[in-house]
């Protein structure tokens, strides 16, 4: 994870053959420092895999479409079709070709197989992404309201999980946001609380998972510690201990492999 959070997501996957980043919320210049410091650059991915068109997940895609078709090494981005309209290419003297894929859809990018799946969020057409390659299994899933029985079956079998824990309850209800927003993120259709993660965690998760990474947390109505400990807990009821890393905005996890 390079980046999770409302200032900006993204998302960095390598096998032997292929890179690939899901989401472009970050700036070129911060998308390519943080790639650098895991000796990768953004001259070098093969496709962009969007999840919805909400700027955290989409503000630096135009420029970084923009900087490859100037160095004549254009990048593949693959967006829904009912997602794809929504996007502004602001700055570019024509819509750059985009890969259209219906919501639920299979493909492969390289050697990468990229499953894709409905999420709950008020967004145009939102999904997340299961990626397997080389026997690893990779599940992506944020910004969706509530976990409906079709994303726990795409789940299964993952051997890496992105999954959201936005925010406590309690601490969105008494904080700054206006209530109209906070009725927004506490709906079936805006993010997950830190319980309804917990109860996935404890019911839900495959059993062979190797590492967990928590993200999307808000900054306002969450904090690290709050969401580590409550998924200690449920990973403790549940009986298996993968790996626990809580996603940050201001500085990327640590490198998985397998």
């Amino acid at each position: 994870m390079l980046a999770s959070g409302s200032a900006g997501n993204a998302a960095f996957l390598s096998t032997s053959g292929t890179k690939v980043l899901i989401d472009a919320g970050l700036s070129v210049k911060e998308l390519t420092r943080r790639l650098a410091e895991i000796g990768e650059r953004p001259e070098d991915l093969d496709a962009v895999l969007i999840t919805h068109e909400h700027s955290d997940h989409i503000s630096g895609l135009p420029r970084l479409v923009r900087a490859r078709a100037k160095k004549k090494k254009p990048i593949a981005v693959f967006v829904s079709r009912l997602t794809a309209p929504m996007i502004e290419w602001e700055g570019m003297d024509e819509t750059p070709r985009v890969e259209h894929f219906q919501a639920g859809s299979d493909w492969t990018v390289g050697d990468v197989k990229v499953q894709s799946f409905g999420i709950p969020h008020d967004a145009e057409d939102p999904v997340g992404f299961c990626l397997e390659a080389e026997g690893v299994k990779v599940g992506i899933a944020t910004d969706l309201g509530y976990v409906p029985d079709s994303i726990k079956y795409h789940l299964r079998g993952v051997h890496f999980l992105l999954f959201e824990s936005n925010h406590a309850i309690e601490m969105l209800k008494v904080g700054p946001y206006p209530w109209s927003v906070k009725q927004r993120v506490m709906s079936r259709k805006g993010h997950l609380s830190n319980d309804t993660t917990c109860d996935y965690i404890e019911n839900d998760l495959d059993g062979g998972v190797q590492a967990l990474i928590l993200g999307h947390l808000s900054e306002q109505n969450n904090h690290p510690v709050i969401v580590r400990q409550g998924a200690e807990c449920s990973l403790e009821r549940r009986g298996i201990a993968p790996r626990l890393v809580i996603a940050e905005q201001r500085t990327p996890t640590e490198v998985f492999t397998y």
